[in-house]
């Protein structure tokens, strides 16, 4: 078995529910977390908008979350169960929900199964983790989802 993400509230390519935009609800998605190999010291959470580019000139950074316990098998709505919330491109800690300027854009929700801890600073961003996991990445797994624009 390879290491899965899902989520139950939208499938692999389905639309993501509004509450999970930056203007409404801004909440963090429920996420379920299955099949992490054994070897795995700790996961790393990556969510990004590579739809951006079009609008920003780069991929989207809306979550980063590493040091997540193997054990971990889902984070609830609205919440991270374990783990050290980074920066993301809206300059903030935590989730920041999708909010596409120009049409709908596919997000990726990339889970990292890997062999170490990290030891970086707690503003770290997803670059910082990207360079840090190098390397020691056992397995990763996405979930693919779309949001359009709220009106």
């Amino acid at each position: 078995m390879v290491v899965r993400i899902s989520s139950p509230q939208f499938e692999q390519g389905g639309h993501m529910p509004n509450k999970y935009g930056k203007l409404l609800e801004n909440k963090s998605p429920p996420l379920k977390f299955q099949d992490v190999p054994p070897s795995s010291k700790s996961l790393v959470l990556a969510v990004d908008d590579p739809d951006s580019k079009k609008v920003s000139g780069k991929i989207w950074d809306h979550w980063i979350v590493w040091n997540i316990d193997p054990t971990v098998s889902k984070f609830p709505e609205d919440s991270v169960v374990d783990g050290q919330e980074g920066i993301n491109d809206f300059k903030e800690r935590g989730w920041g929900g999708p909010n596409p300027p120009d049409e709908a854009h596919e997000y990726r929700f990339i889970l990292y199964a890997v062999d170490v801890e990290l030891d970086i600073p707690k503003d770290s961003k997803k670059k910082d983790v990207y360079t840090a996991i190098e390397g020691h990445v056992i397995e990763k797994s996405e979930l693919r989802a779309y949001f359009s624009p709220v009106s």
